[in-house]
């Protein structure tokens, strides 16, 4: 995501730096060359107006141009404001002091409404919440089976509704009941959307609204449909009074305009974010991770919260040991592609890390996710003390490892390879990213614009 925009704003700044003294000619340049990359990433003019005019005059200061690091403090500068478009800080769900908190799922038609609520009740589930959810477009063929599916991809309950809860508001209600009954502290309610925005919609939404009484009116918006989606969240905004709006397909947008938009033009938090298409790839929007990697300065933080959350304890401090007493085998290494792939797509891992120094080259790696599975099964077609002792492997023994994994000799001679030089980097960096608590990471490089 924000590739294109990050991109340009990058080469902006390697000029400024290559100036030998900021003046306000170049920096006016400067401010012209990020007008058009704002407004070729779809950022609303409005809000792009808004944000050169506060860079201009915070980067026109006596104390900026005569600085002896002029260009860091524009940089500083620009994520500053990047942060203030996009909201200061992340944007908590609210929850009623009386459960269960109900959050109403407001949106167009194909916005991707019924699977962020499955995402978003699956996340509330990873963050000691009870949701239960129920969908109430009683239009869309299929559109309450769809989300029972979903529901049940996730692990979450579902109210299915009764032949005689022909209205939205019956099942609503309903559902609330059951969420008392037992013991739901939250209720997601996915509602009906239309192709377009209409007065029949939004009457069916404010008769929801008055009656359940909601803490949150989340709008799901399609983040590929660019100032689209900015202009729906808007209207819906003016006409139902959303709290907050939910982007899906960011992981598919490289101009990021709707995201920067968004907060500037309807006044609301920008809360929840879609990254991919599995039901786990869903996370709450942070305005500063999201500006340092548009800056090109990466989101370590984001990175570390998903090996906490997915990378066994125990055994990153076993692998620690054994990196340390260089008794790092085969065995170990399957193990670690497998705790990797736990993480996510690993592209999306590679975009977390600062696009700059030693590692600017990190953006322009593809990551082919079949050749870590053909990996996987050269190493399971190994015996034991093959695993223990890849110094055992000769020229027969690789044939057969070939034949048993459905793969060539060349495969198993690339592995063997790559293990080795996986060993010499895991073992140099063992002090670093793989220090012992994982909540204290030491990385193994420094953010210069912190």
């Amino acid at each position: 995501m924000f590739d294109s925009l990050s991109d340009k704003l990058q080469r902006v700044f390697k000029n400024l730096r290559g100036e030998g003294k900021l003046t306000a000619e170049n920096m006016e340049a400067a401010l012209k060359e990020i007008r058009v990359a704002l407004l070729e990433a779809d950022v609303h003019f409005k809000v792009v107006k808004t944000f050169i005019a506060a860079v201009r005059e915070k980067a026109m200061g006596q104390d900026v141009l005569t600085s002896f690091t002029p260009a860091q403090q524009v940089i500083k500068i620009v994520k500053d404001e990047l942060i203030a478009v996009l909201g200061t800080h992340a944007s908590r769900l609210r929850t009623s002091s009386q459960p269960p908190t109900v959050v109403m799922i407001v949106g167009l038609q194909g916005s991707g409404k019924t699977t962020s609520t499955g995402k978003l009740a699956k996340y509330l589930a990873k963050n000691g919440h009870r949701p239960l959810v129920v969908s109430v477009d009683v239009y869309r063929p299929a559109a309450r089976k769809q989300l029972s599916v979903v529901a049940g991809q996730v692990g979450m309950p579902v109210y299915e509704g009764t032949a005689e809860e022909a209205k939205p508001l019956e099942l609503a209600k309903s559902a609330k009941r059951q969420a008392e009954i037992t013991g739901r502290d939250l209720i997601l309610v996915d509602t009906a959307g239309r192709l377009h925005i209409d007065d029949e919609l939004m009457v069916e939404l404010q008769e929801l609204k008055e009656h359940l009484k909601p803490t949150e009116i989340l709008f799901v918006a399609d983040a590929m449909t660019g100032q689209d989606a900015v202009k729906s969240a808007d209207e819906f905004h003016k006409r139902l009074g959303i709290t907050g709006v939910v982007l899906t397909k960011m992981d598919g947008d490289a101009r990021g305009g709707a995201a920067l938009s968004i907060r500037h033009i309807t006044g609301q938090p920008l809360k929840f974010v879609g990254t991919g298409e599995k039901l786990d790839a869903f996370e709450a929007f942070h305005p500063d991770r999201v500006a340092s990697r548009i800056l090109g300065m990466g989101d370590v933080m984001s990175f570390i919260e998903k090996m906490e959350q997915n990378i066994d304890q125990k055994k990153a401090e076993e692998m620690q040991r054994k990196l340390i007493t260089d008794d790092f085998t085969l065995e170990d290494f399957r193990d670690q592609l497998k705790q990797l792939r736990k993480l996510g797509p690993l592209e999306s891992l590679l975009g977390m890390m600062p696009q700059m120094g030693p590692m600017k080259q990190l953006k322009d790696v593809k990551v082919d996710e079949k050749e870590l599975t053909r990996v996987v099964a050269i190493i399971d077609s190994m015996t034991p003390r093959e695993r223990a002792n890849h110094m055992l492997i000769n020229g027969a023994r690789r044939r057969r490892i070939a034949k048993g994994s459905g793969t060539t000799v060349t495969d198993v001679n690339n592995l063997l390879k790559q293990y080795g030089q996986a060993r010499k980097m895991m073992k140099s960096m063992s002090g670093g990213l793989l220090g012992k608590k994982m909540g204290k990471f030491k990385l193994p490089f420094a953010n210069p614009f912190q």
